[in-house]
């Protein structure tokens, strides 16, 4: 059990199954200052803040050989920018990270220790997810209203299916 992760939003597991990779995006969701309203396309919308920020963090967990998490390591702090949203990771163990930053909304792509290898942007993302099978390189992404789909040159990885 992990107990040190703020408020995980999004978990994967390393092609080697030897890390476990969190993304916290606490936005402070238990408490809220109503700023005022504004317009959107649906009409009036509260606007408020969160009274206090927690984890916007990338970790990875080392997994022991039954699988529990033990050592956490934070690769990327977000903070004070709105953190990840989502992520997946890919055959070759690079990380793809809805990032919902005002200042870089868009998919981070990050080696398996973290440096930013490549960037997506894209309208503020919820989410991301590989396709399966002979879509393994279709990466699905998720922003607003919209589902975007982009082809790459690498396939995502899922954890193999249990045996029967």
């Amino acid at each position: 059990m992990i107990t040190d992760a703020g408020k995980p939003n999004g978990v994967c597991v390393s092609p080697d199954q030897k890390t476990l990779y969190v993304v916290s995006n606490d936005n402070g969701a238990t408490g809220f200052e109503r700023l005022g309203t504004a317009e959107d396309a649906e009409g009036p919308v509260a606007v408020a803040t969160p009274l206090k920020k927690g984890h916007m963090l990338l970790m990875a967990y080392d997994l022991d050989k039954g699988g529990n998490a033990t050592y956490r390591e934070t690769l990327v702090d977000y903070s004070p920018d709105d953190g990840p949203d989502g992520l997946v990771v890919d055959a070759a163990g690079n990380l793809y990270v809805a990032v919902r930053a005002e200042s870089r909304p868009g998919i981070v792509i990050y080696s398996p220790k973290g440096k930013e290898i490549d960037y997506i942007e894209t309208p503020v993302p919820t989410n991301v997810g590989f396709g399966r099978g002979k879509d393994a390189n279709l990466l699905y992404i998720t922003a607003g209203n919209s589902l975007y789909q982009i082809r790459l040159n690498t396939k995502g990885y899922h954890l193999p299916a249990k045996k029967k």
